[in-house]
């Protein structure tokens, strides 16, 4: 498994942090909190402007939802492939990384002894790079 594939749960996770402060803006705007929402489409004219935020809201809620699925479905993909992996400390340094999201010093810091963020690092870089070990086995 590659670097990459290994982020996609830490990537899920901020999408779903920014739709949620679309979200926000989105609500903050029908009670006139804001008067400039960001990243949508400005229409002139008489319109239904609540009414409007509220389908915009709708669609905000089912993108956010749908991120949260897909969030699941890669938090559990991600712990089988580190549920396999033969080394123990490997274990805890990709899922430390991976799924809690921790730095390279809060790993160190965590694993303890003699351990520097830099031999994490690398540690764990030479395991991706020497690892014939394939997320296709595990899923």
């Amino acid at each position: 498994m590659t670097k990459k594939e290994l982020s996609e749960l830490y990537w899920l996770n901020r999408e779903i942090e920014e739709e949620q402060r679309k979200l926000n803006e989105l609500k903050a705007a029908t009670t006139g909190c804001t008067t400039k929402i960001t990243g949508l489409p400005h229409v002139s004219g008489i319109h239904d402007k609540i009414g409007d935020l509220s389908i915009l809201i709708a669609e905000q809620k089912d993108l956010i939802e749908l991120k949260i699925k897909q969030s699941v479905i890669e938090y559990n993909r991600l712990n089988r492939y580190i549920e396999n992996v033969p080394d123990a400390q490997m274990r805890m340094i990709l899922s430390l990384r991976y799924v809690n999201g921790l730095t390279w010093q809060q790993i160190a810091d965590n694993i303890g002894g003699k351990n520097t963020a830099d031999a994490i690092r690398k540690k764990h870089d030479k395991f991706l790079k020497l690892s014939v070990f394939s997320a296709k086995d595990v899923l």
